[in-house]
C-alpha cells in the first residue's frame, strides 16, 4: 500500500525475471511526505490511471522502454486504453525488485547497489527520482536551494537569479534519493556514486528524461496547459536497459498551469502551506536532520485537517477534466478544465 496507490503483487520478480504486478489507483492524496491525509479525492484513482496510461502508451508508440501493460476493463481484462469506455482503476505493470538502502549512524548506505552491479545485471528500481523544470512556478524548491546555499546557479545552469514564473530555455535535469524516508535533492555526481551508475548510464537518464518531457509538454500544449516541472521513475530491466515505471504525466508527477494557474497536486499543497499543521511538518523535518533520526513523522505531534467540501470537488473535477482533455474522450461527467479553473479562482478570491 503506497500514499495513493495499492501495488497487488501476481507474480514475485527475482534478480534473473521480472515479476507482474497490479496498481490500484485510490483517492488517496499525499502532501509533504506525510503519507495519506485525513479525507479523499473523488475519481482521482481512476483519473491517475487513466492519464498514466496514456502517457505509457505514447511513449511505447516511439520506442521508451517501460513496465506498463494494459488497463483492466469491469471485467477484469487486460487491454489498452482506447479500448475501454468507463474509466479504469487498475493497471497491470511488469514488476522489478526494490532494494533498500541501509540506514546506520544516521546515514544512508548504498553500497548495496555498487555490489548488484559487479553481482548482478539489473532487475531493480534505480533509487532515484528525475526530475526536470521548464519553468519555474511559484513554489518551485529551486528557489529555496538556492537562497540556503545547498545549489549554486552554476549548477542549475543558470547565469543570473531566477524570478518565480520564469520560463527556462532549456530545461533543467534534478534528481533526488527515492527510497529514504524524506526524498532529498541531489547534484548529479552524487545521484551516480549511490546508484552505482556509469557514464553511458547518466547519460541514458537524461535522454530518457528528456523524451519523456518532450512528450508530456506537447501533449499538455495542446489542451492549453504549460507544463513546468515533473519527476519520472527508473529501473533497470533484467538485461540492465533503462526503464520506465511507476507511472508518468499525470497531475501527481506534474505541474501543469493554465496562466499560471496551478493545475496539478500543488492546489492541494497550496492549501495547506499556510496551516499550522505544515508549520510542525517543517519543524519535525528540521529536528530529524538534526537528530539523525530515520521517521520525522514520529516528531510531529499535529494532524492535518480535512479539506472544506467545495476545494475538494473542485480539485476532484480539475482531475477529471484534466483526464477528459488529454485523452480527448469523455471519460467523466464534468465541466470543461477552463471552466473548473475560473471556479476555483473564484474560490481563492472569497
Amino acid at each position: 500500500m503506497g500514499s495513493v496507490k495499492d501495488l497487488e503483487v501476481i507474480e514475485e520478480p527475482s534478480k534473473d525475471e521480472k515479476g507482474i504486478g497490479r496498481f490500484h489507483f485510490s483517492d488517496r492524496y499525499s502532501v509533504f511526505d506525510w503519507g495519506e491525509m485525513p479525507d479523499h479525492i473523488e475519481n482521482k484513482g481512476k483519473s491517475l490511471c487513466i492519464m498514466g496510461a496514456y502517457f505509457f502508451e505514447k511513449l511505447e508508440k516511439i520506442g521508451i522502454n517501460t513496465h506498463y501493460q494494459g488497463v483492466l476493463d469491469r471485467k477484469g481484462r487486460k487491454t489498452s486504453l482506447n479500448q475501454v469506455n468507463s474509466p479504469p482503476k487498475t493497471m497491470e505493470v511488469d514488476l522489478v525488485r526494490v532494494i533498500e538502502p541501509e540506514f546506520k549512524n544516521s546515514k544512508y548506505n548504498y553500497s548495496v547497489f555498487d555490489g548488484l552491479k559487479r553481482s548482478e545485471k539489473g532487475n531493480f528500481l534505480i533509487p532515484l527520482e528525475i526530475i526536470y523544470r521548464n519553468g519555474l512556478p511559484k513554489g518551485s524548491s529551486v528557489f529555496r536551494r538556492l537562497k540556503n546555499g545547498k545549489m549554486t546557479l552554476e549548477d542549475f545552469g543558470l547565469s543570473k537569479q531566477p524570478k518565480p514564473g520564469q520560463n527556462l530555455k532549456e530545461p533543467i535535469f534534478d534528481v533526488s534519493t527515492k527510497l529514504e524516508k524524506r526524498d532529498r535533492y541531489i547534484k548529479w555526481d552524487k545521484a551516480q556514486e549511490i546508484a552505482s551508475l556509469t557514464d553511458s548510464e547518466v547519460n541514458e537518464i537524461k535522454n530518457t528524461l528528456n523524451i519523456v518531457n518532450q512528450t508530456i509538454t506537447e501533449e499538455a500544449k495542446k489542451v492549453g496547459l504549460k507544463n513546468e516541472d515533473g519527476k519520472i521513475e527508473l529501473a533497470f530491466d533484467e538485461n540492465r536497459d533503462i526503464m520506465v515505471v511507476d507511472v508518468v504525466g499525470t497531475l501527481d508527477e506534474c505541474r501543469f498551469t493554465y496562466d499560471n494557474i496551478q493545475v496539478s497536486k500543488q492546489i492541494a499543497r497550496e492549501h495547506y502551506k499556510n496551516t499550522e499543521w505544515h508549520k510542525k511538518v517543517k519543524e519535525a523535518k528540521k529536528e530529524a536532520n538534526r537528530e539523525g533520526k530515520k521517521n520525522w513523522k514520529e516528531l510531529c505531534f499535529q494532524e492535518p485537517k480535512e479539506m472544506d467540501k467545495e476545494l475538494k470537488d473542485i480539485i476532484s473535477k480539475v482531475y477529471m477534466s484534466s483526464a477528459n482533455e488529454f485523452t480527448d474522450k469523455e471519460f467523466f461527467d464534468t465541466p470543461p478544465l477552463k471552466e473548473v479553473l475560473k471556479k476555483y479562482l473564484n474560490y481563492k478570491e472569497e
